[in-house]
């Protein structure tokens, strides 16, 4: 499974939600979702400043995380967006493949 940061910034209708809903219910609607999808979640927070959620996972591929992020930001209760994570292994990887370019003369 593929690890993704979501981070979410509540519309002013979807606030309005939270407020009569609580964090906790919320959370639980948050990892619902995910688990349903075939993921698990890791970590729920929320926070305040520019983003005023986060939310650690895992689902099965970009795929399901793309229909994830449409779902819920068709909802218009919140501004989503899905971040993908990648292992320290993974960039090992990914500094070790063959890649030709020339950047652009001054």
């Amino acid at each position: 499974m593929a690890k993704y940061l979501v981070t979410a910034t509540y519309t002013i209708p979807g606030m309005a939600g939270l407020a009569k809903d609580g964090g906790t219910a919320r959370a639980e609607v948050v990892r619902a979702l995910i688990e349903n999808a075939g993921g698990q979640v890791e970590a729920v927070y929320y926070a305040f400043g520019e983003v005023d959620l986060y939310v650690l996972c895992e689902v099965p591929d970009n795929l399901t995380a793309a229909a994830l992020g449409i779902t819920v930001r068709a909802s218009g209760g919140v501004d989503a967006r899905i971040v993908p994570l990648l292992t320290t292994e993974e960039i090992d990887a990914a500094v070790r493949l063959p890649v030709t370019y020339q950047p652009p003369a001054p």
